[in-house]
């Protein structure tokens, strides 16, 4: 079919799905800024931050769903976490909750059924349960030791019956915990790399200290060095750059074959590499993200850079390492 002449027939009720679930969020944050959600929340926070167990998030149907991508989430992100299925639960595997677990329940209605052999075991246990649900006055609610209270919001469902705000609100509680969790815990970049190590996120999250050539990989020669010294070395290694450094092993400049092709036909071999180098090279530090290294090569016009640390030289790195480290 054409795309002049095709009619969009659906269009309509993807945007009131929208409209639904976006005013479901606005009517989330007005409640997430009463003083009595506020305290329940930074109570259920610090209960995850203190704990020297995990977080057991447990959920039925569509709120299990949502469940086991909250506890993906929080696992990727440093809180350890697994995702318990109440049916199995009440079959045997209540014997994953432990002493000195968090456990989060997840119920709209708050009258899950297959929850409740989960809340006995928890006051059995001693374990802290916290609630995320709509209805107050229900069971999970007066089982919980903090209880989180959704709004009651319109399903975008025609029906007014299919979990689908509703899902969106717990999906969005799952992500506001996750957060706090990570701003409470300092959780850095490097932190996230160490659970995302594939893929082309584990790639972005590298930093150049993974990726740079050490010790006799590094071309460099002293200030002492020749013209004729300095091409040589150059052209020992394969970075298509030679770095300059004093006795301190401290980074002066650096030469590379654009100049060498300035200077070969005009002066003689034997110069200083002081005469010719190109003085305060562009640097990154070990630590520095190979995407962001791969922006300084490019705003600066550059294929190579040199790593430093403290002030000393130690490492290089060449535009290709990071394209095969899978940045580009």
């Amino acid at each position: 079919m054409k795309i002049e002449n095709f009619r969009p027939v659906y269009t309509a009720s993807a945007l009131k799905t929208l409209e639904i679930e976006l005013q479901a969020l606005k009517t989330l944050k007005g409640v997430l800024q009463t003083q009595r959600f506020g305290h329940s929340l930074d109570m259920a926070i610090n209960a995850m931050v203190q704990t020297k167990g995990r977080v057991i998030v447990s959920g039925m149907g569509k709120s299990g769903h949502i469940g086991r991508k909250i506890a993906a989430t929080l696992r990727s992100t440093g809180t350890s976490s697994v995702f318990l299925h109440p049916g199995e639960a009440s079959h045997g595997d209540l014997g994953v909750i432990t002493q000195g677990d968090v456990v989060l329940a997840i119920t709209w209605s708050g009258e899950t059924a297959e929850l409740r052999d989960i809340f006995d075991y928890c006051h059995r246990l001693g374990s802290k349960l916290i609630v995320a649900t709509a209805n107050p006055e229900s069971t999970a609610a007066r089982a919980a030791d903090i209880c989180l209270e959704l709004p009651q919001v319109r399903e975008a469902c025609p029906n007014d019956l299919a979990p689908t705000s509703s899902t969106t609100l717990q999906l969005v509680l799952g992500d506001v915990l996750a957060v706090a969790l990570i701003e409470a815990r300092g959780f850095t970049p490097s932190d996230f790399r160490v659970f995302h190590p594939g893929g082309r996120l584990g790639a972005q999250l590298a930093t150049v200290a993974h990726v740079m050539g050490t010790g006799s990989a590094i071309p460099k020669v002293t200030r002492h060095a020749t013209l004729s010294g300095a091409t040589l070395e150059m052209s020992r290694k394969r970075y298509g750059a030679t770095a300059v450094v004093d006795d301190a092993e401290r980074l002066i400049g650096v030469f590379t074959d654009g100049d060498l092709r300035r200077c070969i036909a005009v002066h003689d071999l034997n110069d200083a590499i002081g005469l010719h180098m190109s003085p305060n090279p562009v640097t990154v530090s070990p630590d520095t993200l190979c995407s962001d290294a791969l922006r300084i090569l490019n705003e600066n016009a550059v294929s190579v850079l040199f790593v430093i640390e403290g002030e000393r030289l130690v490492g290089v790195v060449h535009m290709h390492d990071i394209v095969r480290a899978g940045i580009a």
